[in-house]
């Protein structure tokens, strides 16, 4: 296992961003990490296409009002992935 793997097993459990390159943004907790996908637990997938919010006014908000559950399961493939942050780490400054 290499240091990116280690690294990104040190998640699983906690509630992530995942930043992929199309207009959806996906939080939730990390269940699992596979060749293909990941895949989150109670999952907010949302669309900014369908509100007036930027990603990170989004990303904000649910630091300070919590996850919007929308999934109780999501899997995202690993071909769209741009990034993976813990939700506790974003910030505003």
């Amino acid at each position: 296992m290499n240091n990116a793997s280690q690294e990104l097993n040190l998640l699983i459990g906690q509630i992530v961003v995942v930043d992929v390159a199309a207009s959806f943004i996906y939080i939730g907790v990390l269940k699992s990490i596979g060749t293909a996908f990941l895949v989150l637990g109670d999952a907010d997938v949302h669309d900014l296409r369908d509100s007036d919010t930027t990603r990170e006014l989004y990303l904000l908000n649910s630091v300070r009002d919590g996850v919007r559950r929308n999934r109780h399961e999501a899997h995202v493939r690993w071909e769209h992935v741009l990034s993976i942050s813990r939700l506790a780490d974003v910030t505003d400054h």
